[in-house]
């Protein structure tokens, strides 16, 4: 497939150049796979296994390229609590919440709103 590189925009080089990469790293992949897979077979003719050859563990690598789950977000203990309603809490990091600055306004210290 022959392609005039001269009549593309920088936009359309710029796209190509990514589906490129793209397509590398899956043939890089693939192709390390069978590697493996060539040299596992190779390693199990002799009668030994590609982990003792090469002196590593039996647990495979991390894929590449896949996200590991999230770990769910740890929230902090509440600091402060609204006079006018303790269901509402502050833990004293990030934004001072309107209730939290409207008692500030009136009069309250933090002290007076610490849980």
């Amino acid at each position: 497939m022959q392609m005039d590189l001269r009549s593309l925009t920088r936009k359309e080089l710029e796209k190509l150049n990514a589906d490129i990469d793209k397509a590398l790293a899956k043939v890089a992949t693939r192709e390390k796979k069978a590697a493996i897979v060539a040299a596992e077979r190779a390693a199990k003719k002799h009668g030994f296994t590609l982990a003792e050859i090469t002196g590593t563990t039996d647990t495979p690598a991390k894929p590449v390229g896949r996200k590991t789950a999230k770990k769910p977000a740890v929230r902090g203990k509440p600091k402060y609590a609204n006079p006018d309603d303790k269901k509402q809490t502050w833990t004293g990091k990030g934004r001072k919440p309107d209730w939290f600055n409207a008692a500030l306004a009136a009069g309250k210290t933090p002290d007076d709103m610490a849980i």
